[in-house]
């Protein structure tokens, strides 16, 4: 596992950003991926990934003038969410996370991880420990626990599962979020099937939808995105949040689940130009990169 240090760095911005970005932006989809002998990596996983730490992760945002931060406990640390809470007690009070639990995690741990700082919690349906539960099961289970909590449910998802489980999202008394465009392809537009569900949730108010661009998108011209983002925001901007997905992680490279896997290398900077122009109203991306984070996440 020492190889993870030796194939290369997590990307860093190479193109400046061309908006004013407001103050106490927040990229709310990150990852942490720590030392091996420190944070092991989760046996079932579907792939390793490169080191991407703290340190380079303000770096990131440093660069593209974020203040805030939501770290996202990724499938390859299973329910172990220590990485995640180290990077975020090491950004401190601007960070919030988001973690993956199962029916074993203990009230005492949600307890300990809310005064740290976690606010949700995510479920991988696509790959991960919980991918073999029925997706229907899955949510309502996870929504009777949260809502005692009051934190909210993240789903990484795909189209087909959001229309399976559209009512269930319609009479939720928890948030639900979203991930990356909530799976839809940018290369479809608009009429790919599951799209219309997520704008009908999103216009609702029944879920917020992160209109970042997911690793498996990367390399698709970000032309594909602006009709998609333009929908979704156009439905209710009060539902939209924006993430970088850094450090881009590479689960679909081709290598076995045990060898490593090499980030993504993505111009962030390039990335978060787009959002200009999906939304080129200053009090649009005010709602898409403050104001929505710091109401779901307790900022």
């Amino acid at each position: 596992m020492s190889s993870r240090k030796m194939l290369g760095e997590a990307s860093q911005p190479k193109t400046a950003v061309n908006f004013k970005v407001p103050a106490h932006a927040c990229d709310c989809h990150t990852h942490i991926f720590g030392e091996p002998g420190t944070f092991p990596l989760f046996a079932g996983r579907s792939y390793t990934p490169e080191l991407a730490l703290p340190k380079q992760m303000s770096a990131l945002h440093k660069a593209l003038g974020i203040e805030r931060v939501v770290i996202v406990t990724p499938s390859v640390y299973g329910t172990d969410n220590s990485s995640t809470l180290f990077g975020m007690k090491l950004r401190g009070k601007t960070a919030r996370g988001v973690a993956v639990i199962d029916e074993k995690t203990p009230e005492r741990e949600l307890d300990a991880m809310h005064r740290a700082g976690m606010r949700g919690i995510r479920l991988n349906l696509n790959n991960g420990p919980q991918s073999s539960l029925p997706p229907r099961e899955r949510f309502t289970k996870a929504a009777e626990r949260m809502k005692a909590r009051g934190w909210h449910i993240q789903m990484f998802v795909g189209p087909a599962v959001i229309t399976s489980i559209k009512d269930l999202v319609m009479a939720s008394a928890v948030p639900v979020v979203f991930d990356h465009f909530g799976g839809a392809s940018l290369s479809s537009g608009v009429d790919q099937t599951g799209f219309s569900d997520l704008v009908d949730l999103v216009r609702a108010g029944k879920a917020y939808v992160k209109i970042s661009i997911s690793g498996p998108n990367i390399g698709l011209p970000y032309a594909g995105a602006m009709p998609l983002a333009k929908a979704l925001i156009a439905a209710n901007a009060e539902r939209i949040l924006w993430g970088t997905d850094w450090p881009h992680p590479n689960a679909a490279s081709g290598k076995k689940p045990t060898e490593v896997s090499p980030l993504k290398q993505v111009d962030d900077g390039e990335v978060l130009n787009q959002l200009a122009l999906w939304a080129p109203d200053s009090g649009t991306r005010q709602k898409i990169l403050v104001d929505n984070p710091a109401k779901l996440y307790g900022f």
